[in-house]
């Protein structure tokens, strides 16, 4: 039996400081959403990765990270809770054992669906602050099947194809991508999402934060590889209705998946 999820992805601006003045556009655009669905509900908002803080902000992201149940992470459930919506967010993951680079989501009720961290971290920053995850694993929304991979996880093909032969029917992508690497958000994303033949949504923010420049592009795209909505370079929320049916004919026309297990090299 097919399954569906209205889906929205928000391009956040990088400009928002800190914690409080992101929850509190968060909550605006909740609210926002609301009134333009009239009466359709929306049932998962993707947002950025490191949306709660901001992602070049230097050293006050470690000043800011939590546990997954920490106070920011409360009011972020809180939110989800009052409009009745999954929120799926990237944030800074404060455990005993060092800081991550992490990403979860809360259902319509408030409670911890899931937690991804970040498995490879690109050199700089992010490598000399943050522990790197390990493996992945699924939730389920709707009768959807769902995986994370967090920026530059999703430019490996490996992570990916690995997500899909778990199951994954859409795999959520929060990112922080710069202008200089707009071919990711163009070209690769587009590709994970054919050659696996799931659902794609990536998630960027826009405008500038600090030193950087962000590409904005974030999309959502259909198992077949075509864009269902693509955003510019500035603020935006997206919104497509996803189908299992429309994943098991891309895995069917293309099968992939199957015909990798009889791959000899």
């Amino acid at each position: 039996m097919e399954k569906k999820i209205n889906l929205a992805v928000a391009q956040s601006p990088g400009a928002l400081s800190g914690p409080e003045e992101r929850l509190f556009w968060l909550s605006r655009k909740l609210s926002e959403l609301g009134k333009k669905l009239e009466g359709q509900e929306v049932d998962l908002l993707l947002l950025p990765e490191l949306f709660l803080t901001g992602y070049n902000v230097g050293e006050r992201l470690m000043g800011w990270a939590e546990p997954c149940d920490g106070p920011m992470a409360m009011r972020v459930s809180e939110l989800a809770r009052q409009y009745n919506i999954a929120i799926h967010y990237g944030f800074p993951e404060r455990r005993s054992d060092g800081v991550y680079n992490a990403a979860q989501c809360f259902g319509a009720d408030g409670q911890q669906l899931s937690i991804h961290r970040k498995l490879i971290l690109p050199p700089g920053f992010e490598g000399d602050h943050f522990q790197p995850g390990e493996g992945c694993s699924l939730f389920e929304l709707n009768g959807f099947k769902i995986a994370t991979l967090i920026c530059y996880d999703a430019e490996f093909p490996e992570t990916f194809r690995h997500v899909a032969s778990l199951g994954a029917q859409l795999v959520l992508v929060p990112t922080a991508l710069g202008a200089q690497w707009g071919v990711v958000a163009q070209k690769v994303i587009p590709t994970r999402a054919f050659e696996n033949g799931v659902y794609v949504a990536y998630a960027n923010q826009s405008g500038r934060e600090g030193d950087i420049t962000y590409f904005g592009g974030s999309c959502i795209i259909a198992p077949n590889g075509e864009e269902l909505a693509r955003a510019g370079g500035k603020e935006e929320v997206l919104m497509a209705q996803l189908n299992t049916a429309n994943v098991i004919a891309a895995q069917e026309r293309l099968p992939y998946l199957n015909d990798l297990k009889r791959l000899q090299l």
